[in-house]
């Protein structure tokens, strides 16, 4: 079991189903927020499909964590918070989006946060701080998502799959 760790999806159907291919039976996802972009999207572009997305999310028969995003409206999907603190192989793992900043609680091990759409990982002192950056709209052109597992963290580049860094945990 991992956690498939993703952001800013901004109602992309198509970086939406390649999320579902990627991922495992037993993987958990984990979205840090603007999976629907209902306060800002783009009704006009083909690829533009929250209600899709709400449909499939809704009926998935798999453990998620999601949060709000700044472009997320949550009246579209209601039930869930801005921000979300769990529990994964033992860590603290604290889940929001990144904008507006927030305070991180005491004793969180992991951070993951998106909104920059552009990927981060890093070890400040005994905390990770991760962002997956974006499948559907990098700014640095590098479609990225993120994978923890049970002994590491890493980004990884949708286009090859390869870990384009990785943190032992």
């Amino acid at each position: 079991m991992k956690l498939f760790i993703t952001a800013d999806i901004h109602g992309s159907l198509n970086t939406w189903l390649t999320i579902q291919a990627l991922m495992q039976k037993t993987d958990i996802l984990v979205v840090a927020g603007d999976l629907f972009d209902t306060r800002y999207g783009n009704a006009w572009h083909p690829d533009y499909d929250p209600n899709a997305i709400r449909r499939e999310l809704g009926s998935l028969d798999r453990q998620i964590y999601y949060v709000y995003g700044n472009c997320d409206e949550p009246s579209f999907f209601p039930g869930h918070g801005h921000t979300l603190t769990f529990f994964f192989n033992g860590r603290t793992v604290f889940l929001h989006h990144g904008f507006p900043r927030v305070q991180i609680p005491a004793g969180t091990d992991i951070i993951i946060q998106g909104h920059t759409h552009i990927w981060s990982l890093e070890k400040q002192h005994q905390q990770i701080h991760m962002n997956p950056g974006s499948m559907a709209r990098p700014r640095n052109r590098q479609a990225t998502f993120g994978i923890l597992d049970d002994t590491h963290i890493s980004i990884r580049s949708l286009e090859t799959g390869s870990s384009l860094k990785t943190i032992t945990l």
